[in-house]
């Protein structure tokens, strides 16, 4: 029996460690595929094209938009962000599992067009230690840093919206708290409905004497 792929989308507060969660996730396992998001936002330090980010214009960003080349995108501090379609179904269909590190917007959004999506929201212990993270990268002005954390009392509004929270405390814990998540869901009784009634089937030819 082929392994259907399951479509996962993880949020979470900026600074809380999605990526970092997510690149340890594809190291120890290799099931996983994450989806590789376009973003209208300048590179940081070590990120690179095609691996990271599709690194866009404001005008070929529109432009996907307009061609309808994305399962959903957002406006997230006056960058867009966008997941492509192609690369999603493509992997989904290899049967691998798709991870989407997207913000509460696109989570709704890809939830509406795929109801069996499981919604992970990743967060810190508290909100200082979130405020510290953000702070240690260096790489941001304070001026974003407080948007980062307003966006965040937003965003702490919609948690209930998803299906699991993960408190990133511990780096590989987290993980393996991810990935036992994911597992389970591929138990659910919805991904072995071919193997049911191939069961059911055989049973009743067992009656028939066959």
């Amino acid at each position: 029996m082929v392994r259907k792929g399951i479509l996962i989308v993880v949020s979470g507060f900026s600074g809380a460690g999605k990526g970092t969660i997510m690149k340890e996730l594809l190291r120890k396992y290799e099931q996983y595929a994450l989806s590789v998001s376009a973003t209208t936002r300048e590179p940081r330090e070590g990120e690179v094209q095609g691996k990271d980010y599709f690194f866009k214009t404001r005008e070929a960003f529109e432009q996907m938009i307009a061609k309808g080349e994305l399962i959903e995108y957002a406006c997230y501090v006056n960058n867009y962000y966008g997941t492509p379609k192609a690369y999603v179904e493509e992997k989904l269909s290899e049967g691998r599992d798709v991870i989407l590190e997207i913000e509460i917007q696109g989570a709704r959004k890809i939830k509406s067009q795929f109801p069996e999506a499981v919604l992970l929201f990743v967060t810190t212990k508290s909100a200082q230690v979130l405020k510290e993270r953000l702070s240690r990268r260096g790489t941001e002005t304070q001026e974003i840093i407080d948007q980062r954390l307003e966006r965040a009392v937003q965003e702490s509004e919609g948690i209930e919206e998803y299906d699991y929270l993960v408190v990133n405390d511990d780096l590989e814990i987290c993980v393996e708290e991810i990935h036992s998540i994911i597992e389970s869901e591929h138990r659910r009784l919805q991904y072995h409905m071919e193997l049911v009634r191939k069961v059911r089937e055989e049973l009743k030819g067992l009656l028939k004497g066959e």
